[in-house]
């Protein structure tokens, strides 16, 4: 009969986490319509198709990041539902089968997890990391070696204040209202978020700039931490910071941009180029941390 077709097959659910050079894509979520697969999303949801699954694989995205914005790891749910008389996968040719069939070669699936049917990417995201990759002494954009192009912003001057970025940077530590940084078109019921962490770095020497071109080209590191972002606050805030190292507003100035809570000021409606941010990575109670 119809009924026993059916019986004994259960979508199994699995966390899996990915990573991608943002460049060619249109995003991380899919792009539904009629046009060629353009986000991460399509891709991954192209290759799961061909493991049969009763029904269609849907990826479930934690972290919808923006055109252009690249992920060291990301973190999606899916259910693979298989006929009755096969065995669930194993996490491990999850991660092969769709590594196979990617059509993309800057996406990569990096590991899988089986976990509860009720389990949630985005929801149960304990914390998310960002990296926003910066470089100094780069006059003009063919200054910066083909290796990292798309992957900094690339300022002309010749130095920042890390100091005056770290002071600013404490500012916006902790729980508040992060309306002054975030962009229209925000799904967000509430602008409270709470910042653990914001960090400015100098970088070691990329291993990518030439002995003779080290001297001017320096990169820096910032980073932050929260359980959730806002729609681009990471690249608004890195927008506010580099002004202040910059010199063109003071880490007080910070604190009043915070307090106004006016994402049109002029000073805050700046954002920086997604090319430079990378989603560092996205945990979860109870599952291994991705080294």
């Amino acid at each position: 009969s119809s009924l026993a077709m059916g019986a004994g097959s259960v979508p199994a659910r699995y966390l899996v986490y990915f990573q991608y050079l943002g460049t060619d894509f249109n995003g991380v979520a899919a792009v539904r319509g009629v046009q060629r697969a353009v986000g991460v999303q399509n891709y991954l949801e192209e290759a799961a198709e061909r493991l049969n699954s009763v029904m269609p694989v849907k990826f479930t995205i934690s972290s919808r990041t923006d055109a252009g914005v690249h992920a060291l790891s990301n973190a999606a749910h899916l259910d693979i539902q298989r006929r009755s008389d096969l065995p669930p996968f194993s996490p491990e040719v999850l991660t092969e089968a769709l590594n196979t069939h990617l059509k993309h070669p800057a996406i990569r699936v990096l590991q899988a997890f089986r976990v509860p049917s009720h389990f949630h990417a985005r929801h149960a995201a304990i914390s998310r990391t960002y990296l926003y990759r910066l470089a100094t002494g780069c006059p003009r954009p063919d200054r910066l070696p083909v290796f990292e192009r798309n992957r900094c912003w690339a300022l002309q001057a010749d130095c920042l204040d890390v100091a005056a970025m770290q002071e600013a940077a404490q500012h916006l530590l902790g729980t508040h209202d992060f309306s002054a940084f975030q962009s229209a078109g925000s799904p967000a019921s509430s602008p409270v978020r709470t910042l653990r962490r914001a960090s400015v770095s100098p970088d070691p020497a990329s291993p990518f700039v030439l002995p003779e071109e080290s001297r001017q080209l320096q990169f820096w590191s910032m980073e932050f931490e929260s359980q959730s972002f806002l729609y681009k606050q990471v690249r608004r805030m890195t927008a506010v910071l580099v002004a202040v190292g910059l010199g063109a507003l003071m880490p007080a100035q910070v604190k009043a941009i915070l307090e106004s809570r006016d994402p049109l000021g002029k000073h805050q409606s700046r954002v920086a180029p997604a090319h430079g941010l990378f989603l560092k990575s996205v945990l979860y109670e109870g599952l291994g941390k991705r080294k």
